[in-house]
């Protein structure tokens, strides 16, 4: 099964291709950008208190038969920082 490559970040709702380089995840696949992981999360999920680690990049011909997910994830009301959670 692929990873979802989910096109958004949770917290702010900035967009995040699948080739973006600027996207992180956690092994729940929780997406987020590296704006977002690093200034509010500090690199760890809020969802499940994962580590955020940057999300592959999918070839772009794998896309075809695997495409990214079109299902936005996002947190209305931000995301709380993880620095002493």
């Amino acid at each position: 099964m692929a990873l979802e490559l989910r096109p958004n970040c949770e917290c702010c709702d900035t967009d995040l291709p699948p080739a973006s380089l600027n996207a992180v995840m956690c092994s729940f696949e929780c997406t987020f950008c590296t704006d977002c992981a690093e200034d509010i999360l500090h690199g760890k999920c809020p969802n499940c208190g994962g580590e955020l680690v940057r999300r592959p990049v999918r070839p772009a011909a794998k896309l075809v038969n695997n495409p990214a997910s079109t299902v936005r994830i996002f947190k209305a009301a931000g995301c709380i920082s993880q620095k002493s959670a």
